[in-house]
């Protein structure tokens, strides 16, 4: 029996992403891919696009969501559109236990989070390298306490994720990108969160700042390779601180390629910038992560692009910004 699919975030980043790269994946044989879009005109884009059939539905409606699954018989979801809050996906886990209570299908729901769930921010220890196939990775995000409420809300939602998945019987998987670069390919949100948080922050102070007092480390990939291990699933089933720093001075967006270490003075001036307070900053450009890859790898992805590539193609990268900043693009609040 096939699969339907369904895709949340056809204009985001990600989302879009893995949708221009739909057609050229090779994907097993499968059944209707769905895309929710939130206007007309976005339907009109994914059905042209990619070819998938457009849902458009407000998430916030949650019986209008669950009887969409129930009706469409829909399989398999990416949610790939909140990762900070369990409001919207019990709505789609409950759909596809019905389903599956019906036809008898397996079902699977994808939930989207990020590497902060499993950084210092969320209050998780970075000591050591924390593997995403460390069998303590559930009771880690259950417990998860933090000063920031949005980071330990976002790690105790993946708990959330799993606990309404398993109730239902319904196939759950976490999925945590990193700090995401490169071109997004989809048509509509094309860069990442936290780069364009760090080039707006360098602009309103002309300068790129350190917001951290020790050495911070965070893992990175290239987004087509996010994209990737994402189609890779569904198979399955079926030193950025200085580069961003040289690279703004070049373009001549700040006074030099100079880091320096960032004083509460500058915390406040960045956290104005940003629209958040001082000492939430850190949260969006800063921090530890010692979260690791392991699950993709076992599964048969691998990388196209090494860690260290972010840093070659940093010029590319705040150019971009600084078109889609020009061009008045506004980016999601993390939080």
């Amino acid at each position: 029996m096939s699969h339907n699919i369904l895709i949340t975030g056809a204009s985001g980043y990600l989302g879009g992403t893995v949708l221009a790269r739909w057609k050229n994946a090779n994907l097993p044989p499968y059944g209707i891919l769905y895309a929710l879009v939130r206007s007309e005109d976005q339907g009109e884009q994914v059905q042209r696009l990619y070819g998938a059939e457009p849902l458009v539905l407000n998430v916030s409606d949650h019986e209008t969501v669950t009887q969409t699954i129930i009706d469409k018989q829909i399989t398999i979801v990416y949610y790939l559109i909140d990762a900070y809050s369990a409001k919207h996906q019990p709505a789609f886990i409950k759909g596809l236990g019905e389903v599956k209570r019906k036809t008898g299908k397996d079902v699977h729901f994808l939930h989207m989070t990020g590497s902060k769930q499993f950084s210092r921010h969320a209050g998780v220890s970075v000591d050591q390298v924390l593997l995403d196939t460390d069998p303590r990775l559930y009771d880690i995000q259950k417990g998860a306490k933090s000063k920031h409420q949005f980071a330990a809300e976002s790690a105790n939602t993946n708990a959330t994720i799993i606990d309404t998945a398993e109730a239902h019987g319904v196939s759950s998987y976490i999925f945590a990108p990193c700090l995401v670069y490169g071109q997004g390919e989809g048509f509509g949100s094309r860069t990442s969160i936290q780069d364009v948080d760090i080039v707006r922050a360098a602009l309103k102070l002309r300068r790129v700042y350190k917001v951290d007092t020790d050495d911070p480390i965070w893992p990175v990939c290239h987004v087509s390779d996010t994209a990737e291990l994402y189609l890779h699933i569904l198979r399955r089933i079926l030193s950025v601180y200085s580069a961003m720093a040289r690279a703004l001075a070049k373009h001549g967006l700040v006074e030099d390629d100079v880091v320096a270490q960032a004083d509460d003075e500058v915390l406040a001036k960045m956290g104005e910038a940003l629209g958040v307070a001082p000492d939430e900053v850190p949260v969006l450009i800063g921090g530890r992560c010692m979260f690791t890859p392991e699950h993709g790898r076992k599964i048969g992805w691998e990388p196209q692009y090494p860690p260290h590539h972010i840093l070659d193609v940093t010029d590319d990268e705040v150019e971009f910004i600084m078109k889609e900043l020009e061009g008045g693009n506004k980016r999601p609040d993390i939080r």
